[in-house]
């Protein structure tokens, strides 16, 4: 089976994303900032934040609205050939977690004032209804990519379409991605390494704690699968033969709120994975997404590369679930304020620099 990405561009129903290259724009925000009371340059890279939110927002003076978490959870038949140092059911018991409030992520969004909202992509086992949840199932977890493609055309071409959909109906400015999938960093591993070229080696680590032992098996599952689907070169051929439903979705989330001009605000390997596909899809997708952290996981500095992205914290996280996207978001309202609140020379009678 192959899913050629140029027919398949035509039948997706993909949305516009325009260029949001605008030079007038970017000389009032950077004559904006300069003329804060501080040296120039002297907030670093958070006036490049600024200047950053500002083009994406089209404003002077931008301002974040009810900022939304989504985390799409969904299981990986490739699993099965020992690639996570976890259980498959640990998706569907952290999905139980997210809802309780008792996950990282969980505890992140309700300090910092983040709606979170969790959709079942296909995680094995169903949920039932609950708050904050959303079914938007495409099946019971993608089929193992060793032995064949991970999902079909039709079901990639749903999960996008879920994703779309979920984003529209989400009120706000900014999308923060999160996912949940034992398994998917075999999946991120293998986007990065056929959609950049890089050794699958380089593109693969512990994910969720694997031993060396452990690792090495991963890395030899993971060379055979790139070998069975060597035919599977574009964006959207590599998304149907490795996967997985979450990422599909995500990928959805990524073009719907380019489309609406939202901040998107990528979280780790997996996350930045989706938008890699997307990026794939429609290339400015890019200019709206800031990259919240440079995850712990070894592939990840390489797919940022890959994006233009330089990651706004370094922590050593390789959690997951939107968590460091929840943790870099005071830094966006940070650089928000000082554009919309910060006094300028002249306002507060402050004398500039000598010449």
């Amino acid at each position: 089976m192959t899913f050629p990405s140029d027919s398949s561009l035509q039948d997706l129903d993909l949305p516009p994303v325009a260029d949001l290259h605008d030079a007038a724009l970017a000389e009032r925000l950077q004559a904006a900032i300069d003329n804060k009371t501080k040296p120039l340059g002297a907030l670093g890279r958070l006036e490049a934040l600024a200047l950053r939110l500002g083009l994406i927002l089209g404003s002077t003076a931008p301002t974040l609205q009810q900022p939304q978490v989504l985390v799409c959870a969904a299981d990986h038949g490739l699993a099965q050939q020992g690639v996570s140092a976890y259980p498959a059911d640990v998706t569907w018991q952290m999905v139980h977690n997210f809802l309780a409030g008792g996950a990282a992520v969980s505890v992140l969004a309700r300090q910092h004032g983040l709606a979170l909202t969790v959709v079942d992509c296909g995680v094995r086992q169903p949920f039932e209804p609950a708050p904050g949840l959303l079914s938007r199932r495409v099946g019971a977890g993608t089929a193992d990519a060793s032995q064949g493609p991970g999902m079909t055309p039709e079901q990639c071409a749903q999960a996008i379409a879920n994703g779309r959909e979920v984003v529209r109906g989400l009120p706000g400015n900014a999308l923060l991605l999160g996912e949940m999938g034992i398994g998917n960093s075999s999946a991120a591993a293998l986007l990065l390494s056929r959609l950049t070229g890089t050794d699958i080696d380089a593109c693969t680590g512990p994910g969720t704690g694997l031993d060396a032992a452990g690792l090495a098996r991963k890395r030899a599952v993971l060379r055979q699968v790139l070998a069975r689907h060597a035919d599977a070169q574009g964006p959207l051929a590599a998304l149907c033969a490795f996967g997985g439903f979450e990422i599909a979705t995500l990928v959805g989330a990524v073009l719907q709120a380019a489309e609406e001009r939202r901040v998107i605000v990528v979280d780790g390997f997996i996350a930045s994975a989706a938008v890699l596909v997307a990026q794939g899809l429609r290339p400015q997708v890019v200019q709206r997404c800031v990259a919240a952290h440079g995850s712990a996981e070894p592939g990840h500095a390489r797919l940022l590369q890959a994006l233009g992205l330089q990651p706004l914290l370094d922590l050593g996280l390789r959690l997951g679930e939107g968590s460091g996207a929840a943790l870099a978001w005071p830094l966006l309202e940070s650089a928000c304020r000082i554009l919309g609140e910060m006094a300028s020379f002249e306002s507060a009678g402050v004398s500039r620099q000598s010449e």
